[in-house]
C-alpha cells in the first residue's frame, strides 16, 4: 500500500482542538568584540569604541555610530595604558596619533577609576 500525501492527523475527541506547543522565548543575540590591549572577548556594550575618522583623527565613539575604522578597549586603566603608551592604537589604525588626539584619549584614561591591587601584587 502506497501512501499519497501527508500522514493522517491524530484523531481527537469531540470538541477538542489539537494542542500547539508553547513558543520558547528566544535568546537575544549579544554582539561580542575583542579588546585590542588584553585580547579578552567581551560584550560590545562593556567596551569603549575608539574610531579613526575618514579625515584621519582618532577619537572616542561612545555611541558606536561614527563612521570610520573602529577598535575596542576595555574600560580599565591598564588596558588604556597598553593601548596608548605601547602603541596598540597606532598599530591598529596604521597611523600616528596627533598631539591633540593623544591628549584627548589620555584625558579619558585619567578619568577612569584606579584599579585595585591584584592578589599577586599583595604578596
Amino acid at each position: 500500500m502506497v501512501a499519497d500525501g501527508p500522514p493522517p492527523a491524530r484523531p481527537t475527541q469531540a470538541g477538542q482542538t489539537p494542542r500547539k506547543r508553547k513558543p520558547q522565548p528566544r535568546q537575544k543575540h549579544i554582539p561580542q568584540r575583542t579588546c585590542i590591549a588584553c585580547k579578552q572577548v567581551r560584550p560590545k556594550r562593556e567596551l569603549i569604541r575608539v574610531v579613526r575618522t575618514p579625515d584621519g583623527h582618532v577619537e572616542l565613539d561612545p555611541t558606536s555610530k561614527k563612521s570610520g575604522r573602529g577598535a575596542y578597549v576595555c574600560a580599565r586603566r591598564s588596558c588604556w595604558n597598553i593601548a596608548l603608551h605601547k602603541g596598540k592604537l597606532e598599530r591598529e589604525f596604521e597611523t600616528t596619533l596627533s598631539a591633540e588626539d593623544r591628549a584627548a584619549l589620555e584625558a579619558y584614561e585619567a578619568s577612569l577609576p584606579p584599579e585595585p591591587p591584584t592578589a599577586k601584587a599583595q604578596r
